[in-house]
C-alpha cells in the first residue's frame, strides 16, 4: 500500500470543519500544528506598528494514494481556498516509506477496494 503526505495551511477558525470533512472524505488521522505564522502574495496589515494577522494552523494528514486527491479536494473546498487570496493552502507529496500505519492497513484495504 502507498500513501501520500497532505499538508493544508488553515485559517485556525476553520480547522476543525477541514478535520472533520477529511475524515468523511477517507482521512483516518491527523497531526494538527497550532499557532503557523506564514506570508503571501500581499503584505500583512499593520496598525500602530503592530501586525494584523489571522492565526493558521498546519494540518498533516498520511492518506492512502487512491484518496488523496479527493481529500485535497475536499480540504480545498472546505478552508475554501480558492475563494479568496490568504485562506490557506493544501499540497501533496508522495511518501516513500512509513511505519506506524500498519493498524490502519486492514480498513485502508477495504475502502480502496470498495473505490475501486
Amino acid at each position: 500500500m502507498r500513501f501520500k503526505l497532505l499538508l493544508a495551511f488553515v485559517e485556525e477558525s476553520k480547522t476543525e470543519l477541514v478535520l472533520d470533512a477529511a475524515r468523511l472524505a477517507g482521512a483516518t488521522g491527523a497531526t494538527v500544528i497550532n499557532h503557523a505564522r506564514g506570508e503571501g502574495l500581499n503584505q500583512k496589515r499593520t496598525f500602530f506598528g503592530l501586525t494584523l494577522e489571522v492565526q493558521k494552523d498546519v494540518l498533516l494528514f498520511v492518506v492512502e494514494e487512491h484518496l488523496a486527491r479527493h481529500i485535497l479536494e475536499t480540504i480545498n473546498d472546505v478552508g475554501e481556498f480558492d475563494q479568496e487570496s490568504g485562506q490557506g493552502i493544501a499540497i501533496q507529496i508522495d511518501i516513500e516509506d512509513a511505519v506506524g500505519v500498519a493498524h490502519q492497513m486492514e480498513k485502508l484495504t477495504q475502502v480502496v477496494e470498495d473505490e475501486l
